[in-house]
């Protein structure tokens, strides 16, 4: 056989394609492999090859529990109606309601259950309806589930919820109650003001003209409103003077500090009620509503219902309680410390474990609002005595609690700078 030298190797002459039987193999491999691609195309335009959806089980669940192959009955707590009521119908005996009830009295009190609001029985068909959950709705968050079948197990669940923030002002023409509505916002805001600002003004003395700015959290529960968050940052213009105050958390602890890192809380609160009205002011001469003749009223008297709670305005110990001849009914003075007493007149009656001797806490329940006395009306007097005399409780000045930690105060700075930014922002719109 011929060759051609190449580079200085020997290769063979060249031999026509088809008497070689490896170039004739790669032919008909080339040619199988066109003719499977074509096959692929043509099945990939053919409907019937494509693959079928697969369908996924998407189990109803409410309350964390899957309700598939159950009935659920929702309704609302009415007047009257406990949980034997409730669960009698849905065969469960009255011995195992009351084993219910007590085994839940250290987690839940279910004696506690509110008129208004939302239950729900899940219960399974057995011949007659038999309940498998009891589900109490504390509120538009929180619920309280009561797994009834084999084992009580009870356990606490939320529905998931957005927040946002809001922002508010306005000027106050009768109250902030109504001015908050005015506004637009939740009236219950003002409520939430008054607690930030017990400390530091009495509600019950909002003027006219008083003017406000709030920037708060607003929750929503699957795009319904559903209530007030926290209060992130307040400005009251309360008689010309201004009172912000900031939110900010320290130490694990969130609480509501001043322009200058220092707490709105106070050794005394402004008011010994919750956010109500004042019926007369301080006046060393004012005419008795039942004897008709001037006397001074070294207090300050707040209308309020009959039964409406009484709180301390701060620590102290009770040194006198009883039924005052003289005109103030059932009454009661708290010495909180050597030179500052507190006295709660007209009372409708004492709270439990109310007794000379006892020592309360700030804010803590001691009677409630009556017109026992020379009362023409159920109010409570209030008064305060600084070394023995009585004094206007407008000027009873109070230290404040425990300011930002000094090593903080860069972060609560950044905090207040931030909210000011925000606030300013939604001013200007």
């Amino acid at each position: 056989m011929a060759s051609t030298a190449i580079g200085g190797r020997i290769e063979p002459n060249a031999t026509p394609f088809m008497n070689n039987p490896k170039c004739l193999f790669i032919l008909i491999f080339s040619l199988l492999l066109l003719l499977s691609c074509g096959r692929k195309k043509q099945g990939a335009d053919d409907p019937s090859s494509l693959p079928v959806d697969t369908l996924v089980y998407q189990p109803e669940i409410r309350y964390g529990i899957v309700v598939d192959s159950l009935e659920v009955m929702r309704s609302t707590v009415k007047k009257n109606q406990y949980l034997a009521d409730i669960l009698l119908p849905y065969h469960i005996s009255y011995s195992h309601i009351d084993y219910i009830a007590r085994a839940a009295s250290d987690s839940f009190d279910v004696r506690k259950i509110r008129v208004g609001n939302a239950y729900a029985i899940i219960y399974h068909e057995d011949s007659v309806p038999v309940a498998d959950y009891f589900v109490y709705e504390e509120d538009a968050i929180h619920y309280t589930v009561f797994d009834i079948r084999d084992s009580l197990r009870i356990y606490r669940g939320r529905y998931p919820t957005d927040t946002l923030v809001g922002y508010v002002r306005g000027e106050i023409a009768s109250s902030l109650w109504n001015a908050m509505e005015h506004a637009g916002a939740d009236p219950l805001l003002a409520v939430e003001l008054s607690e930030i600002y017990a400390w530091t003004i009495d509600f019950f003395g909002i003027q006219k003209g008083d003017q406000f700015r709030v920037l708060y959290e607003k929750i929503y529960r699957e795009d319904q409103y559903i209530g007030l968050g926290r209060v992130l940052a307040a400005e009251l213009v309360h008689m010309e003077n201004p009172f912000r105050c900031y939110l900010f958390s320290q130490h694990g602890e969130a609480d509501y500090y001043d322009e200058e890192g220092g707490s709105m809380r106070r050794t005394f609160l402004k008011a010994p009620l919750r956010y109500s009205r004042v019926s007369s002011g301080f006046s060393y001469a004012r005419k008795h509503p039942v004897l008709k003749i001037v006397r001074p009223h070294l207090g300050i008297d707040y209308a309020a219902p009959e039964g409406t709670p009484v709180h301390a305005i701060g620590d102290g110990i009770v040194v006198k309680k009883g039924y005052q001849k003289r005109g103030g009914g059932n009454y009661l003075m708290i010495k909180h410390n050597g030179t500052y007493s507190t006295e709660y007149m007209h009372l409708k009656g004492f709270a439990k474990g109310i007794k000379k001797g006892v020592k309360v806490k700030q804010g803590q329940l001691i009677g409630y609002v009556g017109q026992t006395g020379l009362a023409t009306g159920p109010h409570l007097d209030f008064r305060v005595f600084r070394n023995g005399h009585a004094m206007n409780p407008n000027h009873l000045k109070a230290p404040p609690a425990k300011p930002v930690d000094s090593l903080l105060m860069p972060s609560f700075y950044d905090r207040k700078k931030a909210l000011d930014s925000l606030m300013a922002s939604q001013s200007s719109r």
